[in-house]
């Protein structure tokens, strides 16, 4: 399946004000009941050499595809930083406030300033760098494509790993989202540390 809309559109109009170096912001993992929430900025080169072929949002594409394409953007990419806020942090501060926190450092810890921002439907950053926020920009715009990429690639990895430390909850398949083996695991062994307390309490009983 192909983007029906020009995924430089929004770059081109930001070119055309002057700038050049512009940042793609998107996020992974608000919605799961385990694990950080996961982000990514990144500025893309827009050469029209380097633009990478099947950029588009990573929720369309399949987990090998995105993985293929994570290494052509990580080669391509000027600059990118992906970032991760815990569980414990979303329980503290709620997953909106957490991934804005999120957004905010994957963009200002690139190595090179960005010049604009353009963010997967989020503004209000703790950020000078200029925000504009695209509603289903992941799906709209090439440089937020290639953080969402990048982003959903570097949790599920991590999602993986915790699957190895947490056999019995199938984090490798479900990646924290709250799917029926997940729920019906949840039930049975109670929560792990990295379950977000404040997901889980209508699933079992929170004792701590």
């Amino acid at each position: 399946m192909k983007p029906e809309t020009d995924l430089l559109l929004f770059e081109k109009e930001e070119i055309e004000k002057g700038n050049t170096l512009i940042a793609g912001v998107d996020e992974v993992g608000r919605g799961p009941l385990a694990g950080p929430v996961c982000t990514c900025a990144c500025i893309m080169s827009l050469k029209a050499e380097d633009i990478i072929e099947g950029v588009w949002d990573s929720k369309k594409l399949t987990a090998k595809k995105r993985e293929e394409l994570a290494e052509k953007i990580k080669e391509k990419a000027i600059s990118f930083s992906i970032n991760y806020e815990s569980e414990k942090t979303i329980d503290e501060i709620n997953i909106l406030n957490a991934t804005k926190k999120c957004m905010a450092n994957s963009i200002n810890s690139l190595k090179i300033k960005p010049e604009v921002a353009l963010v997967d439907a989020v503004s209000s950053l703790e950020t000078d760098v200029p925000i504009r926020a695209i509603i289903k920009g992941d799906a709209l715009s090439y440089s937020i494509g290639c953080a969402s990429i990048l982003a959903k690639v570097a949790r599920d990895k991590l999602m993986d790993d915790y699957a190895l430390k947490y056999p019995e909850y199938g984090f490798e398949k479900h990646k924290g989202y709250g799917t029926k083996t997940h729920i019906e695991a949840l039930k049975k062994f109670g929560a792990c540390p990295i379950h977000r307390r404040s997901f889980i309490g209508h699933f079992v009983e929170i004792n701590e």
